[in-house]
C-alpha cells in the first residue's frame, strides 16, 4: 500500500534539507535550495513547513527524540551497566554508519536548538546521563558526578564521528566500537 503523497513529499523535502543543511551549512541554504532539489516551487514547500527555521526544527525534533527512545530501548534490553553502555555506543555507532548525513545534522545543529525541547523530551544526552546516574546509584560505577560522566562518554563517542565528519578519520565507526566502549568504561570506572 502506497503512502499518502503529502507524507511522501515532506519526506523528500526532509531528506533534501537534511543533505543540503550538511553539505552547505544551515545558514547557507536557502528554502530555493530545498525547493530546488525536490522539483517544488517554494510555495509548495511552505505548504509543508513554515520555512526554514520550522524544517530545520521539526526534522531536528523527530530524529532527536527518535533517536533517544531508540537508545532507551537498547539500553533496556541489558541487565548490566557495562552491557548497557556497550548498548548504547554500539547503537552511536550503528546509526552514524547507518546515515551519517542524518548523524551530522543531528550533531552539528543541535546546539541551536536543544533550547526549544521541553525539560521531560527525552535526549540522547539525558537518556546517556540517566544510565550512568542509576549505575553511580546502584554501586554498578563509583561515585561520582553524572553530569560528568557523561560528557566523557559522549564526548568519547561524538569527537570520533566529528572526525570522521571532517575527514580526518575513515567513515566507518562501527570498528571502533568496541575500542569506544572499553575507554568509555575506563572514563567511568576509574575515578
Amino acid at each position: 500500500m502506497s503512502r499518502h503523497p503529502f507524507l511522501d513529499t515532506r519526506d523528500r523535502i526532509e531528506r533534501a534539507a537534511i543533505s543540503l543543511f550538511v553539505s552547505k551549512g544551515v545558514a547557507e541554504t536557502t528554502v530555493r535550495d530545498i525547493a530546488t532539489a525536490v522539483g517544488l516551487s517554494e510555495g509548495a514547500l511552505y505548504r509543508h513547513f513554515l520555512g526554514k527555521d520550522d524544517l530545520v526544527w521539526q526534522v531536528f525534533e523527530s530524529r532527536y527524540v527518535a533517536f533517544a527512545q531508540r537508545l532507551q530501548a537498547l539500553a533496556a534490553g541489558e541487565t548490566t551497566a557495562r552491557g548497557r553502555l556497550a548498548a548504547m555506543i554500539r547503537g552511536f555507532c550503528e546509526a552514524h554508519d547507518h546515515d551519517a548525513t542524518l548523524f551530522r545534522f543531528l550533531l552539528f545543529v543541535q546546539h541551536g536548538q536543544l533550547h526549544k525541547l521541553s525539560a521531560e523530551t527525552p535526549t540522547p544526552v539525558t537518556v546517556m546521563h540517566d544510565v550512568l546516574a542509576e549505575a553511580i546509584a546502584t554501586g554498578e560505577i563509583p561515585p561520582q558526578n553524572a553530569h560528568l560522566a557523561t560528557a566523557l562518554v559522549l564526548g568519547l563517542v561524538l569527537q570520533p564521528a566529528t572526525f570522521a565528519a571532517y575527514g580526518r578519520l575513515p567513515h566507518a565507526q562501527v570498528p571502533h566500537c568496541a575500542r569506544l566502549v572499553a575507554a568509555a568504561w575506563a572514563a567511568v570506572t576509574t575515578v
